[in-house]
This record gives C-alpha cells, sequence and structure tokens, in this order.
C-alpha cells in the first residue's frame, strides 16, 4: 500500500499521477473518511481524558460526602458515547484499509503515462529471429506430433488450461529449471522452496488480495482457508513479516521454483490453445530486497538477470517498459519481457520485472535500519520471472524446431539432458 500521509498532504497531487492506473471507484471518498477518522480519534481522546479526570473527582466527592449524581451522569454519557466513538473509528477503519489495499502504487516518472499497452515504450530488441525454409508451426502442433505434451488426456484429468508434460517433454521442462536456478545462483541469488499454500494474510502482504480474489484457487474449508500461489513471489517477499533487518543485509536476493496456479477469470478466447495461459505452471521467481536509494539500480540487475536466460538460449526478444495503465497493482514501475514466436509470428511476454518500492513492504511490515540508532524505515521490494518455464518450452519448441518435426536442443541445456541434442527425428 502507498503511504496514506502522501493521500493525505497532496490528494490531488496524488490523484493526478494515478490518474491512469485503473483506481477503486471509492478512491475520492479517502479524504473525507480520513478527516472524519481522525476528527472522531479526537473527541475519543478528550472523552477519555475527561473520564480520568472525573475519576478522582467523584472519589473526592464521595468523602466529602458531596452530590455525586451529576458527575456519574456526566461519566455515563461519557462512557457512551465513547462506546458510539469506537464503533464508528471502527467501521470508518475497516472502509479506509479495504480502500488502501486496493488503491495501486505510484509510477516512476520514467514511467510512459498511458491507460493501456499502447501506451508501452520499446526499450530494446536483442537477437535474430530464426528464418525457416518452411512454414513454422505453432508449438502445440510441434509438441503433440512428438509426443511430448499430451492436451487431451490433461483435459480428461482436470479440465481446459491444463498440460501433461510426457518424455522428452518432461525432461526439456526439467533441464530448464535446474539451467534457470543454476544461472542465478552463480549471479547470488539464495534458492527457496516455499509452500504453495499460503495463508490470506501471505496473499494480502504480497498484494494478491482483496483486488485479485478471482483470479485465485483456494481450499474449501471455512475454518482454514489456504490459497495455491499464483507465484513463488507470494512467498519470497513475505519472508520477512514485521522484521527488521540490518543495513549490513541488504540487498537480499532469492530465487525460487514453484508450479503456479491461476485461475485465469477474465481472459476467455485468449490463448486458449497451447501452453501459453494455464491453470498450473512451472516458474522461476526472482525477489529482491534493497534499500530505497539502489532499488531501481537493482531492477536494472535483476531485468537482466531474466535476460541473461534468453540470451543463454539464443531467443531473440524485446524489453518494453509498461506504461502507467498497463502495470500490476504493486508495481511503480515494470519492464516485460517478450519472447520471438515463429510460429504464431508475435512476441509474447515471458517475464515481468518490477520496482514496487515500499508497496509491499508496507503490507508486510518489512523494515530495515541504517544505524542501530537510525529509526527503521521501510525495505524495498522487487520481483521478475527468470523465467516462465513453460514459455520458455514453448519459445524453444517454435523457434528450434526442424522441417523433419524435430527440435534441437539449445547448447547450453544439452548438460542437463546428458548431451542429448535433438528432440524426435
Amino acid at each position: 500500500m502507498i503511504d496514506t500521509k502522501l493521500l493525505r498532504d497532496d490528494f490531488p497531487a496524488i490523484k493526478e499521477q494515478l490518474r491512469t492506473r485503473n483506481l477503486p471507484a471509492n478512491f475520492d471518498s479517502f479524504p473525507e473518511l480520513d478527516k472524519s477518522r481522525r476528527q472522531l480519534q479526537l473527541e475519543l481522546e478528550g472523552l477519555r481524558g475527561n473520564k480520568n479526570k472525573l475519576g478522582p473527582e467523584i472519589a473526592r466527592a464521595k468523602k466529602d460526602g458531596s452530590d455525586v449524581s451529576a458527575l456519574l451522569e456526566e461519566l455515563k454519557r461519557s462512557s457512551e458515547r465513547e462506546g458510539q466513538l469506537a464503533e464508528e473509528i471502527s467501521r470508518i477503519d475497516a472502509e479506509l484499509d479495504h480502500l488502501l489495499l486496493v488503491i495501486p502504487n505510484i509510477p516512476h516518472s520514467t514511467v510512459p503515462v498511458g491507460a493501456n499497452e499502447e501506451a508501452n515504450r520499446l526499450e530494446k530488441e536483442w537477437g535474430t529471429k530464426p528464418s525457416f525454409s518452411f512454414a513454422p508451426k505453432p508449438h502445440w502442433d510441434v509438441a503433440e506430433q512428438l509426443g511430448i505434451v499430451d492436451f487431451e488426456t490433461a483435459g480428461q484429468l482436470s479440465g481446459a488450461r491444463f498440460a501433461i508434460y510426457r518424455g522428452d517433454g518432461a525432461r526439456l521442462e526439467r533441464a530448464l529449471i535446474n539451467f534457470m536456478l543454476e544461472h542465478h545462483h552463480t549471479r547470488g541469488y539464495e534458492e527457496i522452496i516455499p509452500p504453495l499454500l499460503v495463508r490470506p494474510e501471505t496473499m494480502v502482504g504480497s498484494g494478491q488480495l482483496p483486488k485479485f480474489e478471482d483470479q485465485l484457487f483456494k481450499t474449501a474449508d471455512p475454518e482454514r482457508t489456504l490459497y495455491l500461489i499464483p507465484t513463488s513471489e507470494v512467498a519470497l517477499c513475505n519472508l520477512y513479516v514485521d522484521k527488521i533487518l540490518d543495513n549490513s543485509q541488504l540487498p537480499l536476493y532469492f530465487t525460487s521454483y514453484t508450479p503456479c496456479f491461476r485461475a485465469e477469470a477474465g481472459s476467455h478466447g485468449r490463448d486458449v490453445r497451447g501452453l501459453i495461459r494455464l491453470h498450473q505452471f512451472n516458474k522461476v521467481e526472482l525477489v529482491k530486497l534493497t534499500s530505497p536509494e539502489t532499488s531501481f539500480d537493482e531492477l536494472e540487475k535483476l531485468t537482466r538477470d531474466a535476460e541473461s536466460i534468453l540470451e543463454a538460449l539464443g531467443l531473440a526478444y524485446r524489453r518494453m517498459t509498461l506504461s502507467s495503465g498497463d502495470m500490476g497493482l504493486a508495481a511503480a514501475k515494470t519492464y516485460d519481457l517478450e519472447v520471438w514466436l515463429p510460429g504464431l509470428n508475435a512476441y509474447r511476454e515471458i517475464s515481468s520485472c518490477s520496482n514496487t518500492t515500499d508497496y509491499q513492504s508496507r503490507r508486510t511490515k518489512t523494515r530495515f535500519r541504517r544505524t542501530p540508532t537510525d529509526k527503521p524505515e521501510f525495505v524495498h521490494m522487487l520481483n521478475g520471472s527468470g523465467l516462465a518455464v513453460g514459455r520458455t518450452f514453448l519459445a524453444i519448441l517454435e523457434n528450434y524446431q526442424q522441417p523433419d518435426g524435430s527440435v534441437v536442443v539449445p547448447e547450453v541445456l544439452r548438460p542437463y539432458l546428458n548431451g542429448q541434442s535433438i528432440i524426435g527425428g
């Protein structure tokens, strides 16, 4: 969540900065709610102060034999009003808390202003798109002809938007996971294996709840609701909930491979075939905790770490800076990496790398001290896919397909496949 002091001090300026960020319908209610809450709190504190004085006064009056009925009546009225104020403050707090959890982060000054992806800015292109002596096939045709992905049986087992990897398909997926994790290990990331089920509070801390409730899978037990993670970022940015780190511990780098689960609500009709948009998919995630002054430099490094995977695999890609209206809720700045898919004749997102500044750390209360005597400050949190494994898998199928239907294995992956250089053929 963003700093309430910013909203309180200059609401019109913050509203203008957030103008293209899909604001909640009740955003304009913040100033009045905040003002009412502070006025009620002042009245409550005044009442409590007066009650503290009435107690000794009543005691002295009783000791002197004086009539205390008026004082007792005043105490009764104060107690009744105190209860009313506490109830009203509680109601406003609930409204404010919900509102603050769905207000998006303030975009960085370098983010292009725009309502949607049309305003995204191309930053760079890398690599050479492959040329073919034949019409390249989409990855689902390549995979099915090789027998390495089974969509039909997956549909029988689980329904639409699921896939079964078989034989060399399963081995290639595992090789990609191992390659990515080892690559990021050499760049200083600590590997984490987190739980796949987390509590609602953990989802709130990462920014998934309450806004993205319809995108999540959760358990049916009302006594103990747990959510399947849509990304390991959820767990990684909650590793230091309510902790104060020492400045010498920063920056912290984490990487994690997990299956990820997304309901894909509202995505009907988009990428319905193949591996691009599944309910369950594998992803290697990158998360950083940094000091505020280094976080945007660390975003550049994190994005380069994700890009280096694509470059090692020889996959052409481009980097886009997302516009203010196209970024996720928590992001202050996001780079999307889009890989070239010749079978689809299009670029598709394969990684989003974001600096969420102090948006997530305010939710998780993750702070640091510059010196032992300094006041704690909120860390900055960053995240990025390093990479989406299934999308990397399909990019290899489309970019390395051969006329006979086989697929060449990129050289960097061969050690993870016992030297195998061809799938099929």
